[in-house]
């Protein structure tokens, strides 16, 4: 009786911390889920996993853009750098995985050019696109880590190779080629080009590669070509009284139009003999462009008589030339005979005697009485001739 009234303290010990445990790992499970649905109950928020240069970072965000989580996340983004998706995209999915490229210097080398940039891009065609450079698809260009960073000032090098260009001729067919090969058969080669027999290739198969050279290949005998041509565009011209002469401006500017042109070509031992077109069909027409010019003739100050006294005629002769010259222009300094041409205040024949400056009424007046003089002796006599003749 005593060994069992000895162990019965001992179960009920051992059974009240079984409860307590329980208890405790209740309240803490209890607790873990009252934190993940205080987590997750948002409707707005998002889980957002951000891999930085090898680094991960979550975190859970309210902001409505990835610009503002990142900012409240104290993830800094330079101008220069780049995020997928983009800063400013809407956060609408419930969870995003974020890119971020940091913007780093790269050295560019471009034959004898050399630069640097600040790029985030990963690829040599995005730098270069990114630096301004125009590639052809031919071009290579390929980023390498630097050798010496102290020497280059960055830890990447972009070298940009660029392919050759020339001008290949293919039956008639101008085309402007870029390639890396070495001689005009290799080229031909890679183009997948078999010449037959009787075709003609100029420069020979062995002649080396080099820029801008012009390559043909042509078939003798007849054959048509196909190729676009420009059509120019015209150009019309509105006068304005009301700007000086000299003023241009173009209010529509001109665009040249295509055509389709086919050509028949005969060749012999490689060289054109001949060439016809045998059809042409316009496929862009040209826009005319439209400029408007000034005609306005700024005049000397003064009356007529102040600019026969500027052309240095006699102040006795006034009354006479003023009498000739209204007969001639109506002392219109612009004046231009439609059935010859003669021109200014005293009708110059032909315009060309008055020079650039044909309409200054001083430029003409003193053309005129150097004209009077050594035809008809002065003046008087010109008058005299006028009016027997009715022109002088």
């Amino acid at each position: 009786m005593n060994i069992v009234s000895q162990k019965h303290p001992t179960r009920i010990i051992v059974f009240a911390i079984t409860v307590a445990i329980a208890a405790l790992l209740g309240f803490l499970i209890a607790g873990r889920q009252a934190h993940a649905e205080s987590v997750t109950a948002s409707s707005d928020s998002h889980i957002v996993t951000v891999h930085d240069d090898g680094v991960d970072k979550g975190f859970i965000t309210n902001k409505p853009t990835l610009r503002e989580a990142l900012q409240e996340a104290d993830i800094p983004i330079d101008p220069k750098d780049r995020t997928e998706p983009a800063l400013d995209e809407k956060l609408v999915a419930r969870s995003y995985q974020v890119n971020v490229y940091r913007a780093r210097p790269v050295l560019v080398i471009d034959g004898a050019n050399q630069f640097k940039v600040i790029t985030s891009y990963r690829t040599g065609k995005q730098i270069a696109k990114e630096a301004g450079l125009s590639l052809h698809e031919e071009d290579i260009a390929t980023l390498t880590t630097a050798t010496d960073i102290t020497e280059t000032g960055a830890a990447e090098v972009l070298h940009v190779k660029r392919a050759t260009k020339v001008t290949f001729v293919f039956y008639g067919k101008s085309l402007e080629v870029h390639t890396f090969a070495r001689t005009v058969g290799e080229l031909v080669s890679q183009k997948s080009i078999i010449p037959q027999a009787n075709d003609t290739l100029m420069p020979a198969a062995s002649a080396p590669v080099v820029a801008d050279m012009k390559i043909e290949l042509w078939r003798n005998g007849e054959q048509t070509v196909t190729v676009d041509e420009e059509v120019p565009f015209s150009t019309e011209q509105v006068k304005d009284a009301n700007r000086a002469t000299g003023f241009k401006e173009v209010k529509t500017a001109g665009v040249n139009g295509k055509k389709s042109v086919t050509y028949k070509i005969t060749m012999h031992n490689g060289k054109e003999v001949k060439r016809e077109v045998i059809n042409s069909v316009t496929t862009e027409e040209p826009i005319k462009q439209v400029e408007t010019v000034g005609t306005k003739v700024e005049l000397p100050a003064g009356s007529h008589s102040d600019w026969m006294r500027a052309a240095g005629i006699s102040e006795g002769d006034f009354g006479i030339a003023e009498w000739l010259i209204q007969k001639e222009s109506g002392w219109n300094p612009n004046a231009v005979n439609k059935s010859s041409g003669a021109c200014g205040l005293v009708q110059a024949l032909p315009c060309s005697k008055l020079g650039p400056n044909w309409n200054d009424p001083v430029v003409a007046l003193r053309w005129g009485d150097a004209y009077v003089k050594g035809r008809y002796g002065s003046w008087s006599g010109a008058y005299a001739f006028w009016s027997a003749n009715h022109w002088y």
